[in-house]
């Protein structure tokens, strides 16, 4: 019975993939789900098994598939803004194609769900943060003393920042961390950095954009806040440092500073033992580029 039970589950999730499948990440909202009669799927665990099944035997055959976050609140909201019935399974096809259109997605490759989830995840917030930093950027608006779109200038300089810090960077893989504290959130992005045998970084551009955006808004509002720099290279130690952003520029921290941060548990505030093979360090000098523009916005 419950092979037949599985059966009837994958030919459900199969009228329901038009080349992009809306995933429940999370047992919360796949509970959510369950107040729809439509929805016959009773645990997370097994649906999640299910559709790895499915995705497997569609890769299989050749067929691409794209995975996307399927949130339930926005699919309630979207079935009442388009009149459609939310109980009907072509109405969570309808949702879905337009999320492959709108919402984060990354394709299925063949790795486990347990491993894509996660990075799904990581997608839907790194999307959520750049809108939600682009839309405040856009809101300073231009000066009132020159004009200039405020915004579109700190990104700007944003940008040549990072290229900066990556064209100064030692030779290695980079991992940057920048911190933008304000109401109501403190905004963190990451961006990773591989270097490729030619010396160049491979940069992942929705990555990129985001860590600028975030870094913008740090620099226009004057924000506090601070930008981390590792680099790890094959036979040499770690290095790290950094800079605190402080009134609209980038300071740098000295090596007892990134260390003291390092050693530092962000939620205790209690001292943790140092990380072997790291070298913490003062970072190089980006000239005139780190410093807040003579002309206050």
């Amino acid at each position: 019975m419950a092979h037949t039970d599985h059966r009837t589950m994958r030919r459900v999730l199969r009228r329901e993939i038009a080349g992009t499948i809306g995933i429940l990440t999370d047992d919360h909202d796949f509970r959510s789900m369950r107040r729809y009669r439509s929805f016959t799927f009773d645990d997370h665990e097994t649906y999640l098994h299910q559709l790895e099944t499915v995705l497997r035997a569609r890769a299989a055959q050749g067929t691409h598939t794209t995975l996307a976050l399927f949130d339930p609140e926005d699919y309630a909201a979207y079935c009442a803004d388009t009149g459609i019935d939310p109980e009907a399974p072509a109405s969570r096809t309808r949702f879905t194609a337009e999320l492959a259109a709108t919402g984060p997605t990354i394709p299925y490759d063949g790795r486990p769900l347990a491993t894509l989830l996660p990075a799904l995840v990581d997608e839907a917030v790194r999307q959520a943060t750049w809108e939600y930093t682009t839309t405040l950027l856009t809101r300073l608006g231009p000066c009132a003393t020159c004009g200039e779109d405020i915004g579109r200038a700190a990104f700007t300089r944003a940008a040549s920042l990072l290229t900066g810090i990556l064209d100064t960077a030692p030779p290695g893989d980079r991992h940057l961390v920048c911190t933008v504290s304000g109401a109501p959130d403190t905004l963190v992005s990451v961006l990773h950095g591989d270097q490729d045998p030619h010396g160049a970084t491979r940069l992942d551009e929705a990555e990129a954009l985001e860590f600028t955006s975030v870094l913008a808004l740090g620099l226009a509002t004057r924000s506090p806040g601070g930008l981390v720099m590792r680099t790890s290279a094959a036979g040499a130690a770690d290095r790290v440092y950094g800079w605190r952003l402080r009134a609209g520029a980038l300071e740098p921290l000295t090596a007892a500073e990134v260390f003291d941060a390092y050693c530092t548990d962000a939620e205790t505030g209690d001292l943790v033992p140092p990380e072997p093979g790291v070298d913490y360090r003062e970072p190089p000098d980006l000239g005139d580029a780190s410093t807040a523009p003579e002309h206050r916005h």
